[in-house]
């Protein structure tokens, strides 16, 4: 564990000719232009292979924490004041529905440590590695979409991830709903090829299972962008790094304050203690009156990073345009 800790950053606006770079796990990539509320995005995408078989439970336990991948952008962008392009974003707040599962909940829902049938484990290897982080089944066309950090998807900058899977409802080495993997990987390319973490943000669409779509198996929360600052979270994760385990779902919940050590981050932050691991997990905004509370409701953030080996309080990324384009060009995929 770095002095830092680190689990997904910071979002920022880009213009209105954002660049992203949507890549298949490992594979090579191929740009094609598509259009999108008349902005043009390049993007890049190739099919790989199921890494069926990989995920062991041995191999699952010895994942590490995939917070240290990000630490190096938050040290590299560390005091170093508001940058040029630290406007926060603005647009109109967009809101697509969330769906429900094919089958019946059965597992009652705690804020602290019940598992959760759409919130999951993310285990994936970069450079040699195993890492593993938190993710989450989001509304999407495919019906196949997980939100997750950006460091949990690409070494930003650098490769993206291999054996990528995600474990729905994952607890004490199970996986209740079967290991999904991924069959490509998405990332605003400043993150992909700058590491600027306020762009830590990814999503992953999966394979179908058994010829199901996962939204279908799990449900899929409904994702929201441009909402105002300074709302009441609910974050979802499985930190793994001491104290925790890593076998078992936490929440934390709290008032979003802004980041003040570095505000160039544009980052917002809540009351809590959870570790590496918990990278990529879900933040719900409690009191919408159109969302239900705890996470049944519409995400709009994940797990970012913390301050120190015991911080308490975890940041989370603005949800602006900028994700919500990254968003739409994964869940057309």
């Amino acid at each position: 564990m770095t002095s830092k800790k680190t689990l997904a950053g910071s979002l920022l606006s880009l213009s209105t000719g954002l660049l992203l770079a949507v890549s298949a796990i490992g594979g090579a990539t191929a740009s094609s232009a598509t259009s999108q509320d008349s902005t043009q995005l390049q993007v890049a995408s190739t099919p790989v292979s199921s890494p069926q078989g990989y995920w062991t439970p041995e191999r699952m336990r010895a994942a590490v924490p995939g917070d240290v991948l990000a630490a190096k952008a938050v040290a590299r962008q560390d005091n170093k004041g508001p940058s040029s392009d630290a406007a926060v974003e603005s647009g109109a707040l967009t809101r697509f529905a969330g769906t429900a599962a094919q089958t019946t909940v059965t597992t009652a829902l705690h804020t602290n440590e019940a598992p959760v049938k759409h919130i999951g484990k993310v285990f994936f290897t970069l450079a040699g590695n195993n890492y593993v982080c938190s993710g989450n089944s989001v509304a999407a066309r495919n019906k196949s979409l997980v939100a997750t950090a950006g460091h949990c998807v690409n070494e930003g900058p650098g490769a993206f991830a291999t054996n990528w899977v995600f474990v729905p409802g994952y607890v004490n080495g199970t996986a209740p709903y079967g290991q999904w993997p991924a069959r490509s990987l998405h990332a605003a390319r400043n993150w992909t090829s700058g590491g600027d973490i306020r762009y830590d943000t990814g999503f992953a669409v999966v394979a179908r299972v058994g010829g199901k779509y996962l939204a279908d198996v799990v449900g899929a929360s409904g994702v929201e962008f441009n909402q105002p600052r300074g709302l009441t979270y609910k974050s979802f994760g499985y930190p793994a790094a001491a104290p925790f385990t890593g076998q078992t779902l936490v929440s934390c919940t709290g008032a979003a304050r802004d980041d003040t050590i570095n505000p160039q981050f544009n980052s917002q932050g809540i009351s809590c203690d959870m570790t590496g691991g918990s990278s990529g997990g879900p933040w719900f905004a409690q009191g919408d009156t159109d969302a239900a509370s705890g996470a049944g409701g519409f995400q709009n953030s994940v797990n970012s990073y913390g301050y120190g080996t015991n911080s308490t309080t975890m940041f989370g990324p603005f949800w602006g345009s900028t994700t919500m384009k990254v968003y739409d060009s994964a869940q057309r995929k």
